[in-house]
């Protein structure tokens, strides 16, 4: 007997693998964990639900309607999942929960950067501790981008 659920999340491969890494202190959502196709899972059916709030009547009279989906990686305070963006014909869908080029979800890990950046730490410094703490890699650009709303500041 299967145990899934309808997007797909597998139930007794998530308990035993929960199993595993509650042992090994591994994070549970992070690529790999017992809770990443669950936290996939959530983040692509609210997206869904997004653009279907989007293409109301109005919308659909002139034309509009679902066109497919963008994958990306998402990096959060948890680790990086892949989700899939669903896109509009007329391209007017912008998405809140990841808006468009968005690539990091956890605002949480961009305090933390910038804390770390705040303190003196070299950009790869700052890498090195995302990649250890939360199992996710950051681009040199993005790094860049997020510690450049300190200059202001500073």
């Amino acid at each position: 007997m299967e145990n899934k659920s309808p997007q797909g999340f597998d139930i007794e491969l998530a308990k035993h693998k929960l199993k595993e890494q509650l042992r090994t202190d591994k994070s549970l959502f992070s690529k790999g964990g017992a809770f990443a196709p669950l936290l996939e899972d959530l983040i692509n059916s609210m997206l869904e639900g997004e653009l279907d709030g989007h293409l109301d009547e109005a919308e659909r009279n002139i034309g509009n309607r679902n066109n497919g989906k963008g994958s990306k990686l998402l990096k959060t305070s948890a680790g990086t999942i892949e989700i899939n963006t669903p896109r509009d014909r007329l391209s007017s869908f912008e998405p809140e929960l990841v808006k468009k080029r968005e690539t990091i979800m956890a605002a949480s890990l961009e305090d933390k950067i910038i804390g770390l950046y705040g303190l003196g730490a070299s950009l790869r410094d700052i890498n090195v501790h995302i990649k250890e703490t939360y199992e996710t890699d950051i681009s040199a650009a993005a790094l860049s981008s997020i510690t450049d709303k300190v200059i202001p500041l500073v």
